[in-house]
C-alpha cells in the first residue's frame, strides 16, 4: 500500500520576508513608535538602569551632603550603667550613672568631609550625562541602520515598479510583433529579480526595526525621516564640555578630596562625655550627686591610615592619567568626524550631479526604446546604472546625516 506523501517546495520568494514584516507590525503594535532620534533617544534613556536609579542616587548625595553638615561627625550617644552590692555583700551600695557621649570632628574633618560631598554631587551629576551620551551612541547607531535598511527597500520598490513597467511595454510590443518572446523572458526576468531584491530589502527593513527596538524599547515610526541633526560647528568643542572628559575630571577631584579627607582622619574621633552619678556606700547613708566631664582620644590608625589614604591618591593619579588619554582620544574622534562630514557632503554633491544625468539618460532611451531605437538590453541597462545612481544618492543623503550624528556624538552632544 503506497501512501502519497505532500512535500513543500519552500516558501515564495517574498513570504519569509512578508512574515518578518508582519512580526515587526504585530510588535508595532504593541510598542510605542519613536517618529524621530530625540524621541528615540529618551525612550532608550527611560529605561536604563542609571535613568531608574538616578533619583535615589540623588538622594544618597544629598543625605551626604547633609551629614557632613552636622555639628558631630556621630549622632551623640546616651551611655546608662548602674553599680550594687546586693549580689555579694548586700550592705546598700548603690551607684548610677547617666550621660551622653559626643563625637568630635577631628581639626579639617568638617570641612574636607563637606568638600568630599559637593564633589560627589558634581561627580553624580557628570556621570549620568556621560551613561547619556553612551546610550546616545547605541541609540544613533540603530536610528542610522533603520533609515539606511528602509532607504534599500523604498528603491527596491522603485526598481521593481521600473521593472514591471517596462515589462508590460515589452510585452504589448511583443504582442504587436515589434519585439521577440525572448525579449519578453528577458523583461520579466528583470522583473522577477527587482522581487527579489525587494523581498531582502524588506527582511532587512524588519530585522533593523527589531534591532532598533532592542535598543530604543520602542518601534521606528514609519513617517519618521531621515533629517540630519542641527549642527552648529564649534558647538560643544570645548575640550573639558564633553560629558567623558568631566565624569573623569569629577571622578579625579572625588578622589583627590576622599585623599585629603583621608590625611585627616589619622586617629578616630575623639568623645566628649557629660555624665552624672548619683550613688551612696550603704543602706541608711543619703545619696550624693556628681558630674563627670571627660574626653576620649584614640590612638593613630598606624598601617590602616597608611593605607586608606595611599589608596585615595592611586585612584586620583589613575583618573588624572586617564583623563589625559581620554582627551587625545576624543580629539582624534572631532577631527575624523568633522572630515567625514567634509568628505560627505561632497560625495552627496558628486552623486547628485550622477543621478541627475542619469534620470535625463534613462528619460532619453525610453523615447528611443519606445520608438524602436534602442534595443531592450540597452534600455535595461540605462535602466540598471539610473536605478543605481538614484540609490547612490540616496545612500549619499543618509551617510550626510548620519556623519553629522557621529560628529555631534563626538562633540558630547546628545540627539534633538
Amino acid at each position: 500500500m503506497h501512501r502519497k506523501t505532500s512535500t513543500s517546495s519552500g516558501w515564495p520568494s517574498g513570504g519569509i520576508a512578508a512574515w518578518l514584516l508582519a512580526c515587526a507590525a504585530a510588535a508595532q503594535a504593541q510598542a510605542p513608535a519613536a517618529s524621530d532620534l530625540r524621541q528615540a533617544f529618551e525612550a532608550a534613556w527611560s529605561r536604563q538602569p542609571e535613568s531608574q536609579a538616578l533619583q535615589a542616587r540623588r538622594e544618597v548625595v544629598r543625605a551626604q551632603r547633609d551629614a557632613a553638615g552636622q555639628w558631630t561627625p556621630e549622632p551623640p550617644a546616651l551611655e546608662v550603667a548602674a553599680k550594687t552590692d546586693r549580689l555579694t555583700r548586700n550592705r546598700g551600695a548603690r551607684e548610677t550613672e547617666v550621660g551622653v557621649a559626643v563625637p568630635l570632628w577631628l581639626p579639617d574633618e568638617r570641612a574636607r568631609s563637606v568638600a568630599l560631598a559637593d564633589a560627589e554631587s558634581a561627580a553624580l551629576d557628570s556621570r549620568t550625562r556621560a551613561a547619556q551620551l553612551r546610550v546616545a551612541a547605541g541609540v544613533r547607531e540603530a536610528w542610522w541602520a533603520w533609515q539606511r535598511a528602509r532607504l534599500e527597500a523604498g528603491m527596491a520598490r522603485d526598481q521593481q515598479a521600473n521593472a514591471q513597467r517596462i515589462a508590460a511595454d515589452v510585452e504589448r510590443r511583443m504582442k504587436a510583433g515589434d519585439l521577440a518572446r525572448a525579449d519578453q523572458h528577458q523583461a520579466n526576468g528583470a522583473v522577477a529579480a527587482a522581487e527579489s531584491s525587494l523581498a531582502q530589502a524588506e527582511a532587512a527593513v524588519a530585522t533593523a526595526a527589531q534591532q532598533f527596538k532592542a535598543v530604543t524599547g520602542a518601534m521606528p515610526g514609519e513617517s519618521a525621516p531621515p533629517d540630519p541633526e542641527p549642527l552648529a560647528e564649534g558647538e560643544g568643542s570645548a575640550a573639558d564640555t564633553h560629558a567623558v572628559l568631566s565624569e573623569l575630571q569629577d571622578r579625579a577631584a572625588v578622589a583627590e578630596r576622599s585623599a585629603a579627607l583621608a590625611a585627616t582622619q589619622s586617629r578616630a574621633n575623639p568623645e566628649l562625655t557629660l555624665a552624672t552619678t548619683r550613688d551612696r556606700g550603704a543602706f541608711g547613708e543619703a545619696y550624693g550627686q556628681t558630674v563627670t566631664i571627660g574626653l576620649r582620644f584614640p590612638f593613630g590608625g598606624g598601617a590602616r591610615h597608611d593605607a586608606k589614604v595611599a589608596a585615595a591618591r592611586a585612584d586620583a593619579t589613575e583618573a588624572q592619567a586617564q583623563l589625559t588619554l581620554e582627551r587625545e582620544r576624543l580629539a582624534a574622534e572631532r577631527e575624523s568626524a568633522r572630515v567625514r562630514v567634509a568628505a560627505a557632503r561632497t560625495q552627496l554633491a558628486a552623486a547628485e550631479r550622477r543621478a541627475q544625468l542619469a534620470r535625463e539618460s534613462r528619460g532619453f532611451f525610453d523615447k528611443s526604446f519606445r520608438a524602436g531605437e534602442t534595443d531592450l538590453p540597452t534600455r535595461l541597462r540605462i535602466e540598471a546604472e539610473a536605478t543605481e545612481a538614484e540609490r547612490q544618492a540616496a545612500r549619499s543623503r543618509i551617510e550626510l546625516a548620519a556623519a553629522i550624528s557621529a560628529w555631534r556624538q563626538a562633540l558630547g552632544l546628545l540627539p534633538q
